[in-house]
């Protein structure tokens, strides 16, 4: 099957983001802000972004998929630790956490030292 110049092949969706400040358009899941900190920005290339998605974890595959070029913002990512507004997700899985319309979700990567990245 041929790809397009986006590296989808034809007939399928790929995960995008939805451009900042664009109102989000249609039916389907929320759209929910990711917020990079530290060398998750770094990995990221950016300080924001806002993906669709039914859990923090689709949200999070959104963004590991935006990435996908990057080979570093997978390794960041997974010893980060996560906001949803204000809470920590702590032990939750990130699939188990239902996210809403507007959520935003911190990644917050590790400052004291004690992981190399």
């Amino acid at each position: 099957m041929e790809e397009s110049l986006t590296g989808v092949t034809p007939g399928e969706t790929a995960p995008r983001a939805v451009p900042p400040g664009a109102a989000p358009s249609g039916e389907g899941p929320p759209a929910v802000t990711v917020r990079y900190w530290a060398a998750a920005r770094a990995a990221a290339g950016c300080a924001e972004e806002t993906f669709r998605g039914g859990t923090v974890g689709e949200v999070l595959d959104s963004a590991r998929a935006a990435h996908s070029d990057e080979p570093r913002f997978d390794k960041v990512l997974s010893i980060c630790s996560l906001l949803l507004g204000e809470q920590p997700i702590g032990s939750r899985s990130p699939a188990d956490v239902a996210v809403a319309e507007g959520d935003v979700v911190e990644v917050l990567p590790p400052f004291a030292g004690g992981t190399d990245v």
